[in-house]
């Protein structure tokens, strides 16, 4: 390898403008290709198999009235007064308008629904008083009835004893006509009474059918009663837009229409907002913080290389292939969903891998043309030694991102697929677009100084003693205590995505969350769809019941504030329900009745199934936190198996896993106590701190893991070289030390630099990616490579190169520092001789004009 990236840099040399052109044409076609097939970018984290998105085909399938996307609509009086009529009627024109848009199936009135409410809960209190009425007239028909049967009872018993007398005086002959006359007439007036208690009991059961229908419907109504559509101060009313499919396959263009009709709605005093379901931000590839990010890394690079052609060198590489990785990628959006932070990690880390990618080639170019290396040579040699080391580097970003693709997540493997891509690119630029473009500035990339002193470069000091062991293990212990303090918040992190309160504060997403909060309950920002899968088909009379049985028992769930029943299937299976919780979307108690209602057993019930965007945020974040371990160990496997292959050593790949994890941990406690805990919130810009992105831990182990085998390399490879060339065990741990100290030093300031920039986005998402990968980069680099490793290099000794012979044979040898290119070529053997360990320190005064 080594030899064929000598080979490519002398070719990139001489073809200097030909590279340079190749690459400015790629990136032409690149924003070609995005600006003809690119598509719109999505806030909406699905993943395909979840609970919640079975329950929402279950309902597709099933129930297509219930079935499709809510979106939600705000509007709330600009001077905290009560709707007047004619604001409410605009709303309603407003709404119904609405509902001409692409794949809007309906809008509800807000006005109108509540109206519907109150109107039935006047219906509940009109029938119990007709009820109450038609009961009190049965009771007085009834006691007419049993008057008359009292009357018609004593009449039999006078007509029974006039019989008796007649018959004993012998003449019940003769009085036998007059006496069937008057049975006659009380068996008639019995008949009557007969019929009428027919009529009363029959009326009765009447009544009280419709006083059970009537208690039944009052019980929903009160399961209901805190579901409002209008607040009860009358300021705020609550639409909802109903689509025709589920909310994250409505596109883009749909959504838009929608949020533009409410922004132009024009209606005197009256704010509209719309909800992040709706108008979710969509982050800034680029900002403000992205371009200080750049800055500062520019200026670190030039106060390491003394020279405004060596610090531009680096950035024009990395923005050129930034632009080819990411613009590329973004073509494919118009065919594949992709995540809004996707692009947006392509940046972070093409900016961050280029630079120094290109920073490390560079820095070997410059030490060579110090020593009298010439030009084209100089530039072949440095892309066939560091060229080499940045190709493995590389490497290992490249597997890590790609292993994302094994969690089984398709937008996660998307994310890792585009961010490898620009790492790719990344490499390709350094060790081809690289020589090209210090072939054009030829010496100019060192200092006047310097260039006065070529060929007789000063002779550099190394280490002649290693360093002290009790130092090195007072370094073990009070690097390890201070990690594990930083990592502590992590022991109570909690998964979950961004809400509404999560948006940028000027945001109408954010603007409609809290109006939703404080006029209507938190729960309203993130209801809950209960799906009841029937034992048997419910219809007539006993729907009724049913829903008054089964929303009793939801209701009775802790942390519930409201149900209402939506409606029952075509099939008469299926009965849905909308269930308010107490908290918000991301609140735990949210979270926890989502398990309670999914594992509640209800008689005649097969099943219990929930939806809802909360519900489908709870589930996604619960399968990437199942998929963190198994991506965890794959990761620490790799990293030993690579560390292994490139040290032959059992020891020092432990020592750089056990250090990588430290700092991995160490990262996310610091997540946790900004963005969850809240702490140094406002220097962070955190306005409202909830659950950590849940699929930023998969993330920054993986683009973690692979900066740090880039740290691991570039320092202990210079002390296996030293060892190798007969230093003592100790010794070359600090000769490796010295050595590699200030790339490692430039090159994880310049990550931290770019990864800092993104802290400050308009997004949570990318605020709390840059602020892991920031303090990640800075943990591993400063006190774990830094720090920790040398001390436990030292205080292991020979023993750290320990290897077993068996194992020594079947490994190959994986030259990653082109140890071979340098025996072949004098140029480089002189300069490793020379082992000039540190980047140029040049005062600006002395850069200025170069």
């Amino acid at each position: 390898m080594a030899s064929l990236l000598y080979r490519l840099g002398r070719f990139s040399a001489r073809k200097a403008w030909s590279v340079v052109v190749a690459w400015l044409l790629l990136l032409a076609l690149a924003a070609g290709a995005f600006a003809v097939f690119g598509g719109t970018l999505t806030s909406a984290v699905t993943i395909p198999g979840t609970a919640t998105q079975e329950v929402s085909d279950q309902l597709a399938e099933k129930f297509p009235a219930a079935s499709g996307g809510l979106g939600t609509v705000v509007f709330t009086t600009t001077d905290d007064s009560g709707f007047t009529e004619a604001q409410k009627a605009e709303i309603g024109k407003l709404l119904e308008k609405t509902t001409a848009l692409e794949s809007v199936k309906g809008a509800t009135n807000p006005f109108v629904v509540q109206g519907q409410l109150a109107e039935q809960s006047q219906q509940i209190t009109s029938g119990r008083q007709q009820i109450a009425d038609g009961n009190a007239q049965l009771d007085a028909g009834q006691a007419q009835v049993d008057a008359a049967e009292a009357q018609l009872d004593a009449g039999q018993q006078q007509l029974d004893a006039a019989r008796a007398q007649a018959e004993a005086a012998g003449q019940l002959e003769a009085a036998g006509p007059q006496l069937d006359a008057q049975q006659a007439e009380i068996d008639a007036g019995t008949a009557q009474i007969v019929e009428t208690q027919a009529k009363l009991d029959q009326t009765r059961i009447e009544l009280e059918k419709q006083s059970a229908t009537l208690e039944q419907g009052s019980q929903l109504l009160e399961l209901s009663s805190e579901i409002r559509q209008v607040s009860s101060d009358g300021t705020t009313a609550i639409a909802i837009i109903q689509f025709d499919k589920s909310l994250h396959t409505v596109s883009a263009e749909a959504k838009e229409a929608v949020v533009n009709e409410m922004n132009d709605a024009g209606i005197a005093g009256v704010d509209v907002e719309v909800t992040n379901d709706l108008a979710a931000t969509i982050p800034d590839i680029l900002g403000p913080g992205e371009i200080a990010g750049v800055i500062l890394a520019a200026i670190v690079l030039f106060v390491m290389l003394g020279t405004l052609i060596g610090a531009g060198l680096p950035l024009i590489n990395a923005l050129i292939g930034v632009g080819v990785g990411v613009l590329a990628s973004l073509a494919l959006s118009g065919t594949v969903d992709m995540l809004s932070v996707t692009p947006v990690l392509a940046v972070m880390l093409g900016l961050a891998v280029g630079i120094d990618y290109s920073l490390f080639i560079l820095n070997r170019h410059r030490k060579q043309l110090r020593n009298g290396v010439p030009l084209q040579e100089s530039i072949g040699l440095a892309n066939g030694t560091s060229g080499n080391a940045v190709v493995f580097a590389g490497a290992t970003v490249l597997i890590a991102l790609l292993a994302l693709n094994l969690t089984g997540i398709p937008f996660l493997g998307l994310m890792g697929t585009v961010g490898a891509v620009a790492v790719f690119v990344a490499i390709l630029v350094a060790i081809t677009l690289t020589p090209a473009l210090l072939r054009l500035v030829g010496p100019r990339i060192l200092t006047k100084k310097a260039r006065a002193k070529i060929g007789h470069a000063d002779p550099v000091r190394v280490p002649n003693k290693p360093m002290n062991t009790m130092r090195a293990i007072v370094t073990v212990v009070a690097g390890v205590i201070v990690l594990l303090i930083v990592a502590m918040p992590a022991l109570s992190m909690r998964l979950g995505l961004p809400a509404g309160s999560s948006e940028p504060v000027s945001s109408s997403a954010y603007k409609s969350y809290k109006l939703i909060e404080d006029k209507f309950g938190a729960g309203v920002n993130g209801p809950l769809v209960v799906v009841a899968d029937m034992s048997e088909k419910v219809s007539g009379e006993d729907l009724v019941a049913e829903q008054v049985r089964i929303g009793t028992a939801l209701k009775s769930e802790h942390n519930v504030v409201a149900v209402a029943p939506i409606g029952v299937s075509d099939d008469d299976m299926l009965l849905a329900f909308q269930v308010v919780p107490e908290g918000g979307p991301t609140s735990e108690s949210t979270e926890q009745l989502v398990h309670d209602l999914r594992g509640l057993n209800l008689e005649g019930v097969d099943s219990l199934g929930v939806a809802g965007n909360a519900s489908g945020n709870i589930d996604v974040s619960e399968k990437l936190a199942g998929a963190l371990p198994l991506y965890l160990l794959v990761v620490v496997g790799l990293s030993l198996i690579i560390l292994i292959l490139v040290f032959r050593s059992i020891l020092v790949p432990l020592t750089a896993t056990i250090g990588f994890i430290l700092s991995l941990f160490a990262s996310f406690g610091v997540i946790t106590a900004v963005f969850q805990w809240g702490w140094l919130a406002p220097v962070f810009g955190v306005h409202d701190p909830g659950p950590i992105l849940s699929f930023l831990p998969i993330l920054v182990v993986g683009v973690l893991f692979g900066l740090a085998m880039d740290y691991q390399l570039f320092l202990v490879s210079g002390m296996r070289e030293s060892y190798a060339h007969g230093s003592p065990s100790r010794l070359a741990v600090q000769r490796g030390v010295h050595a590699g100290r200030a790339v490692v030093t430039a090159a994880a300031l310049i990550m931290a630099a770019i990864f800092g920039g993104f802290i400050f986005s308009n997004s949570v998402m990318i605020q709390s990616i840059g602020l892991g990968l920031a303090f990640g980069v800075i943990f591993d680099a400063f006190v774990v490579r830094m720090l920790l490793i040398p001390a436990a290099m030292h205080l292991l000794g020979d023993a750290a190169w320990w290897l077993p012979k068996w194992l020594d044979r079947i490994l190959p040898n994986v030259d990653v520092e082109g140890a071979s290119l340098e025996r072949s070529h004098p140029g480089a053997a002189h300069v490793a001789a020379q082992a000039e360990p540190e980047l140029e320190l040049e005062p600006a005064a002395e850069a200025s004009g170069k």
